[in-house]
């Protein structure tokens, strides 16, 4: 007994065997994530380092230098590629496909230790952290004010806006993109320094020792215990400017004697523009074997709720939206796919001239392709361009083989065996070709 007659004579098995394809493809489906291109996981580590104000050239031969003859004696590393810039140095290690990225990652670690003594006195050493070429974000959101400092809009960025939409079921990370911080800004005048004969070291051990937040001891009582703490932190460049330095043939030489003090970012010289206004760009990623639309879907959602939450100077609204694209490749292969498949039953009509011998390469081919997805599910595929084409190719295999099928059993009724009798022999005797 061949598997097509187990089926032939069981036709009340058949059909629950068709309706549970059917139930379990589609319900696999509505599960599988969507993406344009398949989810491929390169074991990648990109490694950071900074050193504020030193030049390309210095970086790269003090910083990125060291840490590569480290990285060199790795084992299982494909390729690697070092971008130093202006006070910056970014290393990209790719292993092969078979290196544990976990053990890669301790690996890093101990390299990175390795060459701290070959490092200049850096702010903080350099981190390492796990990074997928291929995961491109997925949504760019954009925030800008014509009134509100570029710092403020910053904070409502990373706070108020990224913070929420990070926590989305499937949200890898959130960038941001001409990140604009606050900081104090001091501006020293040499002249004035030199007049009072004070040192930029002083003014800097100066800042270091005003700006503190520390506790300063403990009340006890009968009940209660009080905690006494000195909130000497400066936040402002107001704060700042009234700050002693030092005192001089028994005056007090003030901050701002000595210079500007403004209130202004971390990095002035990060400029992203939006319409003409300096902004700041969210870049959101997805984490792998996720769905794209899903998630964009989910943080369209949030954004009214979050744009509430901002003051009504910042302007919020969606840069880039990759879904969108997704959305209509996905669209047209699908289209594609359907189309194929009314084309393949057409044809077959017009061959057979049988109503109801076309039913069953009508029935053959959904069923066929609904419960591929079932399979895809639990291979963990994705349902993107590349799996769609293939089932839009797998198409003419299901019909040439039901076809060759549907054939030889009409044969064997033109010759007057009964439905019944031409389907076993026919199914009996290309089976085992089938």
């Amino acid at each position: 007994m061949n598997l097509s007659e187990l089926f032939i004579r069981r036709p009340v098995m058949t059909t629950l065997v068709m309706i549970a394809i059917v139930i379990f493809g589609l319900m696999s489906y509505t599960l599988l994530p969507i993406s344009d291109l398949p989810s491929v996981d390169f074991p990648t580590i990109s490694v950071s380092a900074s050193l504020p104000g030193a030049n390309p050239e210095t970086m790269a031969a003090t910083v990125a230098t060291p840490l590569e003859k480290q990285f060199s004696s790795i084992d299982g590393i494909d390729s690697y590629n070092s971008t130093s810039g202006q006070g910056s140095t970014n290393i990209t290690l790719q292993f092969k496909l078979d290196r544990d990225i976990r053990s890669a990652a301790k690996d890093v670690q101990g390299a990175i230790s390795a060459a701290a003594g070959q490092l200049p006195p850096m702010p903080r050493p350099p981190t390492y952290r796990r990074a997928n070429p291929t995961a491109a974000p997925i949504l760019f959101v954009y925030l800008y004010s014509k009134t509100l400092p570029i710092s403020t809009v910053d904070e409502y960025a990373e706070i108020t806006v990224g913070q929420p939409i990070s926590m989305i079921d499937g949200v890898a990370q959130v960038n941001i993109y001409g990140s604009q911080p606050y900081a104090v800004r001091v501006q020293m005048n040499p002249q004035l320094l030199a007049a009072r004969g004070i040192s930029l070291t002083q003014v800097q051990s100066a800042l270091q020792q005003s700006s503190v937040d520390l506790p300063t001891g403990m009340l006890d009582g009968k009940y209660k215990s009080y905690i006494v703490s000195a909130d000497g932190q400066l936040t402002k460049a107001a704060d700042y400017r009234n700050m002693i330095v030092a005192y001089k043939n028994g005056a007090a030489v003030r901050l701002q004697d000595l210079g500007q003090v403004i209130d202004d970012t971390q990095n002035n010289k990060v400029y992203n523009s939006y319409n003409g206004n300096r902004s700041v760009v969210l870049a959101i990623q997805r984490q792998p074997n996720t769905n794209t639309v899903a998630i964009v879907d989910s943080i369209q959602k949030l954004l009214p709720t979050l744009r509430k939450q901002v003051p009504s100077s910042i302007e919020m609204g969606i840069l880039y939206d990759r879904s969108q694209s997704i959305r209509a490749s996905i669209d047209d292969v699908q289209f594609t796919l359907i189309l194929t498949i009314c084309l393949v039953i057409l044809v077959i009509f017009l061959f057979l001239r049988s109503v109801s011998a076309t039913v069953i390469p009508s029935l053959a081919l959904p069923i066929a392709l609904i419960g591929t997805f079932s399979a895809m599910y639990l291979l963990g595929y994705s349902l993107d361009n590349l799996s769609l084409l293939a089932l839009t190719l797998s198409v003419g295999f299901v019909v040439d083989d039901a076809v060759v099928v549907l054939e030889n059993i009409i044969r064997y009724m033109e010759m007057g065996e009964t439905p019944y009798n031409a389907a076993l022999k026919g199914s009996q005797e290309i089976g085992f070709t089938i």
